[in-house]
């Protein structure tokens, strides 16, 4: 096989290969029409159908008494509408957060230093949020005798808190209390320099018996609205749950459709994911867990279930989780929870994926911008495959060469393959050249290739990133369009440096690959065309020199 027809159909497969990701997401199973419509309120809160984990077979009421006998079941009843009551706004120096005190459930959460736009620097992007068009919240409580669920409503001491200059911690109270003698406080610990907020339900028991009762937290929200298009990058956006025995399990919304999850874990998390930002919660370490998925209507429930809590007569005990709300930088992803840095996903070439993360994030500490990071990375991964692309240089300088005596052979036997394929065998052998030998470079690197266009993609540090000029995001389309064209151009030159294919469709096909490329490329980041350029500028300059040496020679 040639080299030209071998790089064809592995360009036309990778092309293939997100062309059909964004047919899955275009035209792919979508969820049944909603039960329980939402209904839009005059202040912009989405009201659906929110959802409470119960115990057995209970139909009755939001929140039914455990059954503290039996494993636990999550089910999901539906209700009418989400209320809300009072808001408490916290700000830190990486969060802003409102914090309804209806069931303490967390309604907004705005990433501070992450612009929604590079044109918007001052709107911070919003990742939990109770807009009906983006639904997407963090809630939880106790289950028990007398205790508060995501439907109780709490107090709060204020209304505003601040991370206040100097100070490492910010503690937000809420606090719930039963005519039984049952008091609980939540309470939200913030800290300065982190996306990780820590949950406690503090229980006091001035009841005359024990209390027992459950922790329970979840996400909930909607699929997000579809906005891909042909030429658009797909990434997985969905929920993924990770225990010592499998780190990283995807539960994506059809299989939420098709099935609820009921998993018992333990030292694990759980998590819902998108494009460069994702939320988990994290339960206690060595708290045996029941995790869970449930589906009503539109809304898509991810959470679980700690151990049941007793606390005696006269006496307090506080239980505890901690939720991540951030963006997926990868230091702060494996300080918060053990594989949590699992959900930067770079799929099944991870472990050729993860080094050269490594080594972008070490140029980019030493020139301070990710542009230049990303061209010295692939100058530093074409120096690596230098002496594989030089052999597979060669070859196609040999075959080029050859060209003229392999076509006055099948001048001379066109009609017969047989003795066509033995005499170029012959020369072959006689000029001890091996047509196949610039192929398998070629394989080597495709891994390598593949890993770092999910490296480019995957990184949230390129998000809004300049580089130089006109580029003000590597994250985003060249705006002019620029960078794509000398793609092209780059590509274009290429082809005229290899052998034309002997076959004439095959050739006419080579020709228009420049063009399709182009266009394609038009709509993808920056940072990735980036590379692409330099890639091909270095494969040029390597290509020129090693055909004509060898011509020369």
């Amino acid at each position: 096989m040639e080299n030209q027809k071998l790089l064809l159909y592995v360009a036309l497969s990778f092309v293939l290969l997100l062309l059909w990701q964004d047919w899955q997401q275009d035209y792919g199973p979508k969820s049944n029409a909603s039960v329980d419509q939402v209904v839009q309120p005059a202040n912009g809160a989405a009201q659906q159908p929110p959802s409470a984990p119960t115990i057995g077979a209970s139909a009755g009421g939001d929140v039914p008494r455990p059954n503290v006998t039996q494993q636990p079941t999550p089910v999901v009843p539906n209700q009418p509408q989400l209320q809300s009551a009072l808001r408490v706004h916290v700000v830190t120096d990486l969060l802003n957060v409102d914090i309804d005190a209806l069931g303490g459930d967390i309604r907004q959460a705005e990433l501070r230093g992450y612009p929604i736009d590079v044109n918007q620097p001052d709107q911070s992007f919003r990742l939990l949020t109770d807009n009906a068009a983006q639904f997407f919240i963090a809630q939880g409580g106790l289950l028990g005798n007398a205790a508060p669920t995501h439907y109780s409503l709490y107090k709060a001491e204020q209304t505003d808190y601040r991370l206040p200059d100097g100070a490492s911690e910010l503690r937000v109270p809420l606090t719930w209390s039963d005519s039984s003698g049952v008091e609980v406080t939540k309470v939200f610990i913030f800290h300065r320099d982190s996306y990780i907020v820590q949950i406690e339900y503090q229980v006091h028991n001035a009841t005359t018996a024990e209390w027992q009762g459950q922790l329970y937290a979840q996400f909930q929200r909607t699929e997000p609205p579809n906005q891909s298009s042909a030429f658009s990058i797909y990434t997985y956006t969905g929920a993924v749950v990770s225990s010592p025995e499998n780190t990283y399990e995807k539960v994506d919304f059809s299989r939420m459709r098709k099935e609820s999850l009921s998993r018992d874990l333990k030292n694990g998390w759980l998590a819902m994911i998108q494009h460069y930002f994702a939320a988990a919660w994290i339960p206690a370490k060595d708290v045996p867990i029941h995790a869970y998925t449930k589906v009503v209507g539109d809304h898509y429930v991810l959470g679980y279930m700690g151990p049941t809590v007793g606390v005696p007569v006269g006496e307090s005990k506080t239980i505890s989780t901690d939720i991540y709300v951030g963006p997926k930088v990868q230091k702060r992803l494996k300080e918060a929870a053990p594989n949590l840095e699992l959900i930067v996903d770079y799929g099944k070439l991870t472990f050729i994926a993860q080094p050269i993360y490594w080594l972008l994030e070490l140029i980019q500490s030493m020139v301070h911008n990710w542009g230049w990071s990303i061209i010295f990375l692939t100058m530093l991964i074409k120096a690596g495959f230098f002496h594989l692309s030089a052999t597979s240089y060669k070859s196609m300088a040999q075959m080029r060469n050859m060209a003229p005596r392999i076509q006055a052979l099948k001048d001379r036997y066109g009609d017969d393959r047989e003795r066509l394929n033995k005499e170029m065998m012959e020369i072959y052998r006689k000029e001890k050249v091996n047509p196949l030998s610039g192929c398998l470079p070629i394989v080597v690197q495709i891994p390598v290739f593949i890993a770092l266009y999910w490296v480019l993609m995957e990184s949230v540090e390129l998000r809004q990133a300049p580089w130089i000029l006109w580029i003000h995001d590597l994250s985003a389309q060249d705006p002019y369009y620029v960078l794509p064209l000398i793609m092209g151009v780059t590509m274009f030159v290429q082809q005229k440096l290899s052998p034309a294919p002997p076959d004439p469709i095959q050739a006419k096909v080579m020709m228009v690959m420049p063009l399709f490329f182009t266009g394609m490329f038009l709509f993808f980041p920056s940072g990735l065309v980036l590379y692409w350029v330099v890639n091909n500028t270095l494969s040029i300059t390597q290509q020129w020199y090693i055909t004509n040496k060898l011509v020369k020679s």
